[in-house]
């Protein structure tokens, strides 16, 4: 971690009074910035509970699937959530009782990358030692998924580094996640995504109100996020990939994952 990095993060407790009361909705990554080791702790999904009924927004922006999500979106306590690194939006209409899915990408489009994606799967876990699909790779509608410490041993960066290589030799996106490298075809992203779904479901122009929200998350493919939002919070263990990230959070947690996720909702409730 260089210098300039730890310099550029200030604690979150500096977040000054008028910014902090402003914040309308919190948008927050969900591996290792909801979840500790793996696990949504009871503490961190309290601290979503006690966000959204306060009036607050809560929408996690994930790299997790569309399984995922539609549980997500029916059974937490959030208002909507963004999936696959940006690839869709659900939120669940408790009038019309149904789940709406928006997808950036067409069905037949969608159909067609299919079995390019598997077979290019198959390519990075024959060509990187250790790596392998994703757990939650059959659950996909869009992306690709390759675990590099979630359920296999830890991989060094140079193996990262290979793996977001081959995705891009095949045209695709790559991002890297806390435990993942993701890649898909495409332009969108987390922040298009989030875009589109505070528009037409919230009625809010993102771009004029980005003050009043703050990210929180940990990693890589946060990285768009934490440019965007002004109050961009990281979570402890960001510093793990300070030098990898482009533009840094503004603040940052003095604990890290689920309990940097409480200590925000915290700061944010309560001062």
């Amino acid at each position: 971690m260089s210098l300039s990095a730890t310099v550029a993060m200030q604690p979150l407790a500096a977040m000054p009074e008028r910014a902090r009361c402003a914040i309308r909705g919190v948008l927050t990554d969900i591996d290792d910035t909801l979840t500790t080791n793996g696990r949504l702790t009871a503490e961190a999904y309290g601290a979503m509970e006690r966000l959204r009924n306060a009036g607050r927004l809560v929408v996690p922006i994930t790299g997790r699937p569309a399984g995922w999500c539609d549980h997500i979106a029916r059974m937490w306590p959030v208002d909507a959530v963004v999936g696959e690194n940006g690839a869709f939006y659900m939120h669940y209409d408790t009038q019309a009782r149904r789940l709406v899915r928006r997808f950036a990408v067409d069905a037949p489009t969608r159909h067609a990358n299919h079995a390019r994606i598997a077979a290019i799967g198959e390519k990075i876990v024959a060509a990187v030692p250790g790596c392998a699909l994703a757990s939650d790779q059959r659950y996909r509608e869009t992306d690709l998924a390759i675990d590099f410490r979630e359920d296999v041993p830890p991989l060094p960066r140079e193996a990262v580094d290979r793996i977001v290589a081959l995705m891009r030799g095949e045209g695709m996106t790559a991002k890297v996640s806390s435990i993942h490298v993701n890649g898909w075809y495409g332009s969108y992203d987390k922040l298009a995504m989030t875009r589109t779904l505070l528009a037409e479901v919230f009625g809010i122009d993102l771009d004029g109100a980005r003050e009043h929200f703050v990210f929180a998350g940990d990693s890589p493919n946060d990285a768009a996020m934490f440019a965007f939002f002004p109050n961009a919070v990281g979570v402890a263990n960001v510093r793990e990939f300070a030098d990898r990230i482009a533009t840094l959070p503004t603040y940052v947690t003095q604990r890290e994952a689920g309990a940097g996720f409480t200590e925000i909702a915290d700061h944010l409730l309560h001062g």
